[in-house]
């Protein structure tokens, strides 16, 4: 199926966007499976969101918003949704609810307080099991942004084809499509996700779709040392490469001396992969966190699996920032920036009832490896983080304890720079999959055989 869908407008000065197309309420009576909606909620001019899940049963309404239990009872187009601690009324007009929340003050737990709220239903998964759905994108963000609307809904299982921009915004015809600053494809809504699952996301094929990418002679400085400094003036220059998509390898144009005929093998990778933060505040583009982001690193390719830690509802899911090879660091600036044809696979991990599964920072898994990743302000914590997270993975699947972990990082981890270009900095606490012991209930080896 080939789907078009034009980006919606961003909801501003206080109107939280609306992120689902809301359906008609359950007649009373009726017997359907349990209707799911997205809820924003006004809070002083920050839209929250929550998930709303209603199920009919002979005319009893009842279900959950944000995971707590609810009761629900419709008169005509008026909906009444009673929470623990608040009532939220509404009327529902076409595709759409609009109406007031009666809930307690966040400071004054005394103090009732009148919230403004908006909320359209996620639509059922289409018949026929997982989907390939290509999408061509005709808007795009510079921003992740818990508030924009999503482009496309995705379901576990489902395969996404799509391309992306460069950093620059230039398009696989050489066009301008979007503002430069690493302009993203999306959200995705991922039907199902809530915070706290983990978002799984495999790449399945990164494909060159032109013949050129863009680059920089300079050196970052987080890796210069004031002598580099001095020799640096009058870097910083654009370099154009060839891209042979015949041969797959890349080429400086107009290469002198030692590089007139040089050529390196490309090895295509997302530098932006992301799904929406937490809170109320869009993060640029060409920033990152544990909500992924601008990370650039050159493992984000075709074969390997990123996880991604889902904090708001839908996960919304971000991607751009195409490259054709980039080295550790990303220390010229830029990669060899181009478009990208893409494919990848969603699914969904289900957090834990009991809280214990949730990831805390982005994890990407290749054939042979299992790599956490650090991004912090400094290199110094981002180390920290990507041991943390490499710890964590090592003791929820494979079993092991911390005294145990750190016997295996001392002799078998290593440690990548991922990014030295951004705002922060980023590290990849990575180990070999043929170093770490059997995971709890696998078979162990059958007998060697002569």
């Amino acid at each position: 199926m080939s789907i078009r869908f034009p980006g919606s407008p961003i909801a501003r000065n206080g109107g939280p966007a609306l992120l689902l197309l809301c359906g008609l309420v359950l007649a009373p009576g009726a017997q359907a499976a349990p209707e799911r909606w997205v809820v924003a909620t006004d809070l002083w001019g920050n839209a929250e969101y929550r998930t709303l899940v209603i199920d009919d049963r002979d005319g009893n309404f009842e279900g959950t918003l944000g995971g707590e239990p609810v009761t629900a009872r419709r008169t005509g187009r008026r909906l009444t949704v009673t929470t623990p601690d608040g009532r939220y009324d509404g009327t529902i007009r076409g595709d759409r609810i609009t109406g007031t929340a009666d809930l307690p003050d966040i400071n004054l737990a005394s103090v009732r307080a009148r919230h403004g709220f908006t909320a359209r239903r996620i639509p059922p998964r289409p018949a026929g099991g997982a989907r390939v759905v290509d999408f061509t994108p005709t808007s795009w963000s510079n921003a992740f942004d818990p508030h924009r609307a999503p482009v496309l809904t995705l379901w576990p299982g489902d395969t996404l084809r799509t391309e992306t921009l460069d950093s620059g915004g230039m398009d696989s015809h050489g066009q301008t499509r979007a503002l430069f600053g690493n302009p993203q494809i999306g959200p995705f809504f991922i039907a199902g996700a809530e915070p706290g699952d983990t978002l799984v996301i495999r790449i399945g094929r990164l494909r060159l779709n032109r013949d050129f990418a863009d680059s920089r002679d300079e050196i970052v400085g987080r890796a210069m040392t004031p002598g580099l400094a001095v020799r640096a003036a009058g870097t910083g220059t654009r370099v154009r490469w060839r891209l042979d998509r015949d041969t797959g390898l890349a080429s400086p144009e107009g290469g002198t001396g030692a590089l007139a005929d040089y050529a390196i093998p490309v090895r295509p990778m997302l530098g932006g992969l992301a799904v929406a933060p937490g809170g109320a505040t869009p993060v640029s583009t060409g920033d990152s966190g544990r909500f992924g982001g601008n990370m650039d690193f050159n493992e984000v390719i075709a074969g390997n699996t990123v996880l991604l830690p889902v904090q708001q509802p839908g996960a919304l899911l971000y991607l751009g920032d195409g490259h054709a090879r980039q080295g550790d660091g990303e220390t010229s600036q830029w990669g060899l920036e181009t478009s990208l044809d893409v494919e990848l696979t969603v699914d969904l991990v289900k957090a834990d009832p009991g809280g214990g599964g949730a990831i805390q920072m982005p994890l990407v898994e290749s054939p042979g490896e299992i790599m956490a990743l650090g991004q912090a302000g400094s290199l110094d914590e981002a180390v920290r983080l990507a041991t943390d997270g490499l710890v964590r993975w090592m003791g929820r699947d494979y079993g092991l304890t911390l005294a145990q972990s750190a016997q295996l990082l001392g002799v078998a981890a290593r440690y990548s720079i991922v990014t030295l270009a951004g705002r922060n900095a980023g590290i990849a606490a990575r180990i070999d999959k043929s170093a770490l012991p059997r995971k709890p209930g696998d078979p162990a080896p059958g007998p060697a055989r002569r």
